[in-house]
């Protein structure tokens, strides 16, 4: 679980998108009691292709985004990129560690 805390203090915004649709993103933030927007990339998944983060999973092929964590500065500049393990929690430190080295 994100420490949204830690990340407001270095004037850092979250945002989290998927390719759900906007009810299940609503559910999703309200059962984990996210204090951060969740922004829905459904139907058309223009972000998850942009950020080349669509995969496919079940015999019909359902298309998802993976999760990954992405480090963008104020002009736009992806500064870090993070594949999330399957199934894993991505641990805070790393992100914040970098976000102190590159957002400078």
């Amino acid at each position: 679980m994100v420490d949204h805390s830690k990340f407001e203090k270095l004037n850092i915004q979250l945002l989290g998108i998927s390719a759900n649709n906007l009810f299940s993103q609503k559910m999703f933030a309200t059962s984990m009691g996210l204090s951060y927007p969740l922004l829905s990339d459904h139907p058309d998944l223009g972000v998850t292709h942009r950020y080349d983060m669509l995969k496919r999973i079940g015999k019909a092929h359902q298309p998802v985004s993976r999760g990954a964590y992405f480090l963008i500065d104020k002009q736009g500049i992806i500064r870090g990129k993070w594949i999330n393990p399957p199934g894993e929690v991505f641990p805070n430190d790393t992100l914040l560690q970098a976000a102190r080295e590159r957002l400078k």
